[in-house]
C-alpha cells in the first residue's frame, strides 16, 4: 500500500514537472527557429512574454556581427527603430509599444546566417513600465539566458540513390508495358491463324 502511494506521488511530481517545463521555456525571450543552415536567408521571430504585472513598453535586440539583417515585418501597435553603425549596417532594433501582463508578442525579421560557426547568440532586452529592465543575455540554463540558434548543415540529399531507384522502376514499368502491348497484338493474329485452319 505504501509502495503504491509512493509511486503515485512520484508519478504526480513527474507530471507536474513535465507540465512546468513549457511554462519555464515560454518565460524566456526566444528567437525561432532554434536551428538553421549556415549562409541561409532565414525568417526569424523574436518571441517576448510579459512576466510582470505591468506592461512591457520596450524590446531591444542587438544583432551579432556575423549576422546580416536585411528587413523587418511591421508589428501592429509597435514602433520600430532600426539601429545602424557608421557603415549603415543594421546592428540592432528597438520596438516600443505596450504589451499587457500575461501576453506575449512576436517581432519578425529576416537575416542572412554566417557561413561558418556553430551558434548564433541573440542578446535581447525587455523594459517594463515601472522602469525594470530584463537583460536576456545570460548563458544557457541561467535565469535570463540569451536565445541561441544552432547552425547545422542541411542533410545531404539522397539524390543519387533516389534517382537510380526511380530510373529502375521506370525501366521496369516500361518493359512491362511493352510486353503487355506485344501480347495484345499477338493474340488476334493467333486467333486468325486458328480460324484459317
Amino acid at each position: 500500500m505504501r509502495r503504491a502511494h509512493s509511486v503515485s506521488r512520484v508519478a504526480a511530481a513527474t507530471i507536474a514537472l513535465v507540465l512546468a517545463i513549457p511554462a519555464i521555456v515560454l518565460g524566456h525571450a526566444v528567437v525561432f527557429p532554434k536551428a538553421s543552415a549556415p549562409g541561409a536567408y532565414e525568417r526569424y521571430v523574436l518571441r517576448v512574454p510579459n512576466e510582470r504585472n505591468v506592461p512591457t513598453t520596450k524590446v531591444e535586440m542587438r544583432f551579432p556581427s556575423e549576422v546580416r539583417v536585411t528587413s523587418f515585418s511591421d508589428v501592429p501597435g509597435w514602433q520600430l527603430e532600426v539601429v545602424r553603425d557608421s557603415a549603415s549596417r543594421i546592428v540592432g532594433a528597438i520596438w516600443t509599444g505596450s504589451l499587457p501582463p500575461e501576453r506575449f508578442m512576436e517581432f519578425p525579421f529576416v537575416a542572412v546566417n554566417p557561413k561558418t560557426g556553430a551558434e548564433i547568440h541573440w542578446p535581447a532586452y525587455q523594459t517594463y513600465a515601472n522602469g525594470e529592465k530584463v537583460e536576456w543575455t545570460g548563458a544557457e540554463g541561467s535565469k535570463s539566458p540569451a536565445s541561441v540558434t544552432t547552425l547545422t548543415a542541411p542533410a545531404a540529399p539522397n539524390g543519387g540513390s533516389s534517382s537510380r531507384t526511380a530510373f529502375v522502376m521506370a525501366s521496369v514499368a516500361l518493359a512491362m508495358s511493352l510486353v503487355s502491348l506485344g501480347l495484345s497484338i499477338r493474340k488476334p493474329s493467333l486467333a486468325g491463324a486458328g480460324a484459317a485452319r
